[in-house]
């Protein structure tokens, strides 16, 4: 096990992150400054992933438990920065793509440049607080902020948007959205961590996916699923849907695959289960 890596958040994307690293984590409850320096100066790491954060089973429990979140996403983050600052060691921040209107009839693929506007949704407005602030401060010190944009796993999961669409199956809407399928994204942020890249970097697949195309693959391996693809706007729900830029990365070095190059290795991996 290497010790110079400490994840802070052992939930669906801290635990992956320990387990393909190999490091250690926690999952100690920070309220505080020195609630997060003692836990450093515990582990002792050289770099700290930030996993830490609130979304309740679904972004608008976020509007209920407003507390909460502002905490999770916007006050740690910025207290784990200037921890990270004092006691010089890098900083891993795991953000969020979700802070972005998008015009499919006009906008091309959004780059991490693109200044976030999606302030509808209280979720949204705590990760581009912290987000906001920890760009300014990766200018001059290292820290690095990765995006993700609705996980794709190929391991069961309650935050899998494959198996939301399953449980969904009478309310799939059709609309293409870029999607992180979490394989990709852990080798993705080895790359990044071990180039020491700083900055905004959206770690998401190449493409848009529509949600059928991948409950299509799912139906191919259990032909009893059926779903129904509905009117998104006769969901009568506040969401962002779409399209991240992956150029950065991909110029960064790491290669970028297709979302439609992984939908089989991902549900014949998740059938395993």
């Amino acid at each position: 096990m290497r010790n110079d890596i400490l994840v802070l958040g052992k939930g669906f994307i801290g635990s992956r992150i320990q387990k393909e690293f190999d490091c250690a984590a926690t999952d100690k409850m920070i309220t505080s400054f020195n609630d997060a320096e003692s836990e450093i100066k515990k582990f002792n790491p050289k770099m700290i992933i930030n996993c830490i954060g609130y979304i309740g089973k679904n972004v608008d429990e976020c509007e209920l438990n407003k507390d909460t979140t502002l905490t999770a996403n916007t006050f740690i983050p910025i207290i784990l920065a200037e921890v990270a600052l004092r006691n010089n060691i890098r900083l891993v921040h795991i953000s969020s793509g979700c802070i972005y209107h998008y015009d499919y009839d006009k906008d091309p693929p959004l780059a991490e440049d693109r200044e976030p506007d999606f302030f509808e949704l209280f979720y949204s407005r705590t990760k581009i607080y912290s987000e906001k602030a920890l760009e300014i401060l990766a200018k001059k010190y290292p820290i690095l902020i990765a995006r993700i944009r609705v996980p794709l796993d190929d391991v069961p999961g309650p935050r899998n948007i494959l198996n939301k669409l399953i449980s969904y199956r009478n309310n799939i809407i059709d609309i293409p959205n870029s999607i992180t399928y979490i394989p990709d994204f852990v080798r993705a942020l080895k790359h990044l961590v071990d180039i020491k890249a700083t900055g905004i970097y959206n770690l998401a697949n190449k493409g848009g996916l529509r949600y059928p195309e991948l409950l299509d693959v799912y139906k191919k391996y259990v032909p009893d699923f059926q779903y129904k693809v509905i009117d998104y706007k006769k969901l009568n729900i506040v969401r962002t849907n779409l399209i991240l830029s992956v150029k950065k990365l991909q110029d960064s070095g790491f290669k970028v695959r297709d979302i439609h190059e992984v939908l089989e290795e991902c549900v014949k991996n998740y059938l395993k289960y």
